[in-house]
């Protein structure tokens, strides 16, 4: 099969990949476009981790809003260029991770967000239960690290296992679309509002 530039600039839209690694792909791939996409995010994953590191000052506020108007989310999600935040790979990972945290009601980005007397209260928390239920103190302390993992997975949205597929979390979700795109992507804040939480407090 004939790799025509119409061909190599649908691919391009479609990942954000450099032009001649689309071409490179459609090459390996015969044309295939769905194959060809598959080569790229195989590629990049390996350097997925090299582009942590770099500026990512572009990109978008995507907003979900939950059928019936209770629940809405502002999320910001960035990337390193203007081209990619305008490509379907980046946009639909935006969306996606809106559409998560609507239902996922995650409280901080990542374990790092979290302040410290938040996590030495749930660990006080489980480890009082844990004695109550009779526990000796050495098996108690080895619960509450177990436990405490579980609270880390629910309160923080990178460590999520993703709700269209909990065999990954968002922080996967998340390296996979850097690999996609082959650009650094940046979660960067996020807010979620739900009807009439907070008016009694």
């Amino acid at each position: 099969m004939e790799i025509t530039a119409a061909l190599v600039k649908q691919l391009r839209e479609a990942t954000g990949a450099p032009v001649l690694d689309c071409k490179k792909a459609l090459e390996a791939n015969g044309g295939d476009l769905e194959k060809a996409k598959a080569w790229l995010a195989e590629k990049g994953l390996a350097s997925a981790a090299k582009k942590a590191g770099r500026a990512a000052e572009e990109g978008r506020v995507e907003v979900y809003i939950h059928p019936g108007n209770r629940v809405g989310v502002m999320v910001e999600v960035n990337c390193e260029t203007d081209f990619v935040a305008k490509t379907d790979a980046f946009q639909s990972f935006a969306h996606e991770v809106a559409l998560h945290i609507a239902f996922a009601n995650p409280k901080y980005l990542d374990v790092t967000d979290l302040p410290a007397d938040v996590v030495s209260a749930e660990k006080d928390k489980l480890r009082e239960r844990a004695l109550a239920d009779g526990k000796p103190e050495k098996i108690a302390d080895k619960i509450v690290e177990g436990q405490i993992e579980k609270f880390l997975q629910e309160v923080c949205l990178l460590r999520q296992p993703f709700i269209k597929d909990e065999k990954v979390t968002i922080g996967d979700l998340l390296k996979q679309t850097v690999a996609t795109i082959g650009e650094n992507v940046v979660i960067r804040r996020f807010a979620r509002f739900e009807l009439g939480a907070g008016a009694g407090e």
